[in-house]
């Protein structure tokens, strides 16, 4: 009976090291992937590298990023995906490119550049330590998540025809708390042990971070930019 329960000990022991393991590889490839963001939209800025703008604008961006994005999933268990998500991470710090030219726009666009850093950061560090820490199962979340999720996709396509102001804001706000939801769900899979692959997990918790980033920025550029 002694032998039994010691070899189960040791059967979770080792699971909770493996999930540690999984969990702390994906903060610092998350770190790591933020160096080719701000190089990508650096780069973007710095030489005003043209982006595509309309309706083909965005579905070109959708499928380059799909194709980054089915590619590092084929490739996850190698150093090759490693290499893939790096460059997915600066083309998405290019694509960055025409939002932060519009915030630098405003005079105090370098303050609001900052504030949706800190904001998102802290976001973060709030709901990743929830989701760690938390008994409660945020497995619906993630369902309930990908539908909003969707309706958003849908919404930004149409109001690239209607440029509806208020439909913009409405867009941002509701990103927000959408990948803020799929962040508690996407760091308590990795911390329960739902995700094993590392490279995975980045690549989950990376657009969560990205779309909460972006829609936080749109945010404070349409109530706090100024002209002046």
């Amino acid at each position: 009976m002694e032998h039994k329960l010691q070899k189960t000990y040791d059967l979770s022991a080792g699971r909770q090291v493996a999930r540690n393991t999984v969990l702390r590889n994906t903060y610092w490839l998350l770190a790591l992937s933020m160096i080719p963001t701000v190089l990508g939209a650096a780069i973007g800025v710095s030489f005003g590298v043209p982006m595509p703008r309309g309706f083909m604008g965005a579905l070109l961006f959708l499928g380059v990023a799909f194709g980054f994005i089915w590619a590092i999933e084929k490739n996850k268990n190698s150093g090759v995906g490693v290499a893939l998500l790096l460059g997915f991470t600066f083309f998405m710090g290019l694509m960055l490119t025409p939002l932060l030219q519009r915030t630098l726009g405003y005079s105090n666009g370098g303050t609001l550049i900052m504030l949706a850093f800190g904001g998102t950061a802290a976001v973060f560090g709030v709901l990743a330590s929830i989701a760690t820490v938390s008994k409660r199962d945020f497995s619906a979340v993630g369902k309930w998540a990908m539908a909003g999720l969707v309706v958003i996709i849908l919404a930004s396509l149409a109001n690239i025809f209607f440029q509806i102001p208020a439909l913009t804001l409405t867009i941002s706000v509701l990103a927000i708390g959408i990948f803020s939801a799929f962040l508690l769900y996407d760091v308590q899979r990795i911390a329960n042990g739902g995700e094993t692959n590392y490279i995975s997990a980045t690549l989950a918790v990376y657009l969560d971070v990205y779309n909460i980033f972006t829609s936080l920025l749109q945010l404070l550029g349409f109530s706090s930019g100024s002209r002046e």
